[in-house]
């Protein structure tokens, strides 16, 4: 059967408008025919086997452990600091109010969340930055976060409010059952696509994984009266996106392959390097083949190895305390090195690396640990732009996180009078007010400083010049100002009192000038 053509009105065969719809500038795309799916049709066949071995990745692969620990260590870092800001032109509030109402409620938040006893965990192991950062560890590798809010009575807690971590890959269509317009990768769906529950593997007990005896329990997204029953975060790519896909899905096979790479390398590198020298000699044949072994008489190749060693341990040549071997007639010496040891394995291995760095947003040279060839500007401009990445998944996935864990908790602190709301405010917590009682904002790790002094004065100057603030630039520092703020009051005062002189900011351009003073080279005894 002939290839069916399309032909336009003077019988000529249609072409495309754009090169890469067409078959290409000598028929490379001829036969490249994606399907168009749907971004579930895309991730959904395949989204459990895919987080496997996105898990595995992480597990056996030290390149793959890196970018997980650099995603979490740039978004959230040691400790993501709450910045609470009620929205006080809303609530009708004056600001002075509404900011000591603020300290009030950091104050008991910090209290909580971060207490060693880990009130907010059910499982008691976490702190909630602890949480959070187990939440950006398993988005990288799962492309998602979910969690179950619980009502967990106990007497040594503050709070009953408390979070259950989920791992995703739990969650899946009971039974096995195929998906549907209602209920897709375990997520059960109103008819505009919005999560109504989640259905959650929680035992087996033939214990045999996927399969039988597995049960699954439906956790609803909103309790009866309101409450946010189970969270899922992650951020989609297309519309009707139901589960969220991991990081590692476009560098899998690289990230697979690099191991082996190494470890046939490193086999290579290891024959090599077995034999140092050998001696040739001119046995014939069938003595060469009798004193390898090839006849029962093991006896000869002893004899020969017996006779060639007395012969070098009498001679004894030596030049500089170097001996010189003297050989027997026919003997020949030859020395072995590994040459051609890298043969372009190097530039190899940094390619691979380097598409495992696009594929999964980090900077080359902090994933792979390379930083030779680089410069202070190439080091700025990677990190720079970098930062950019983890900011947006600051804002998207760990803040988002952290915001709606802080609404419930702060809704039982209301509840249970452990903070009072300020008198005289427009709407109270459940009447239209719950946006603004409960706006805020995620401080998380610094901007790394590639030359402080450079970067502090380039603080300086935009603070100074109007185009930034003291708490815009302490969050790049991952700091709170209000806290340095109070911490430096207490300071001025403590030198004070022990007789000490004030600081004086302005010193730094004394020891520290911004370019080093030319030396200008003067004569001896001059």
């Amino acid at each position: 059967m002939s290839e069916i053509k399309l032909l336009d009105r003077y019988g000529k065969p249609m072409a495309s408008s754009y090169e890469g719809a067409g078959h290409g500038t000598a028929g490379q795309l001829r036969d490249w025919h994606p399907q168009a799916r749907t971004a579930d049709a895309a991730i959904l066949p395949t989204l459990a086997e895919g987080n496997a071995r996105a898990d595995d990745i992480v597990r056996n692969n030290a390149f793959g452990a890196n970018a997980v620990q650099l995603h979490v260590d740039n978004i959230v870092g040691h400790l993501f600091r709450l910045s609470y800001k009620p929205n006080s032109r809303r609530l009708g509030i004056n600001e002075d109010d509404a900011r000591d109402f603020a300290k009030d409620v950091e104050q008991v938040w910090k209290e909580i969340s971060d207490d060693p006893n880990c009130y907010l965990d059910a499982e008691r192991k976490r702190t909630f930055t602890m949480m959070i950062r187990e939440g950006v560890a398993t988005h990288t590798r799962c492309g998602e976060i979910m969690q179950n809010p619980l009502w967990i009575d106990r007497k040594d807690s503050p709070v009953k409010t408390a979070f259950q971590m989920i791992n995703p890959m739990q969650v899946s269509n009971p039974n096995g059952m195929d998906d549907t317009d209602r209920i897709k990768g375990g997520i059960e769906q109103d008819k505009y696509g919005a999560a109504i529950a989640a259905h959650v593997q929680v035992s087996s007990s033939m214990g045999v994984g996927n399969g039988l005896g597995w049960t699954w329990q439906r956790i609803p997204t909103q309790t009866p009266w309101g409450r946010t029953g189970f969270i899922q975060i992650f951020e989609p790519s297309a519309a009707g996106q139901t589960r969220g896909a991991n990081q590692f899905l476009t560098v899998l096979e690289q990230m697979k392959i690099l191991p082996k790479m190494q470890n046939i390398k490193l086999q290579n590198a290891a024959v090599g390097a077995m034999f140092a020298a050998t001696i040739e000699s001119a046995l014939s044949p069938e003595d060469a083949f009798e004193a390898l072994g090839g006849s029962a008489d093991s006896q000869t190749l002893q004899n020969i190895l017996s006779r060639v060693q007395d012969y070098h341990s009498e001679v004894g040549l030596k030049l500089g305390g170097v001996t010189i071997p003297h050989l027997l007639p026919n003997e020949q010496l030859k020395l072995h090195t590994s040459g051609n040891v890298d043969n372009g394995y190097t530039d190899l291995e940094s390619s691979v690396l380097r598409w495992g760095a696009a594929g999964l947003n980090v900077a080359y040279e902090p994933f792979s640990k390379d930083w030779k060839n680089t410069s202070y500007s190439t080091i700025r401009a990677s990190i720079l732009e970098n930062w950019r990445y983890f900011m947006g998944r600051r804002k998207m996935i760990a803040a988002r996180l952290a915001t709606i864990m802080f609404r419930l908790v702060f809704e039982e602190f209301v509840h249970r009078k452990l903070i009072t709301l300020p008198k005289g405010a427009r709407f109270g917590l459940y009447d239209g007010g719950l946006a603004a009682w409960t706006n805020c904002e995620w401080i998380g790790t610094g901007r790394i400083a590639i030359d402080g002094l450079k970067e502090v004065k380039e603080a300086v100057l935009r603070i100074e010049s109007g185009l930034s603030s003291y708490e815009k630039e302490f969050a790049i520092m991952g700091e709170d100002y209000q806290e340095t703020f109070a911490q430096q009051v207490r300071e001025m005062k403590e030198r004070k009192e022990a007789g000490l002189p004030s600081a004086s900011w302005a010193a730094a351009e004394k020891f520290a000038p911004a370019e080093p003073q030319e030396i200008t080279p003067q004569k001896v005894g001059a």
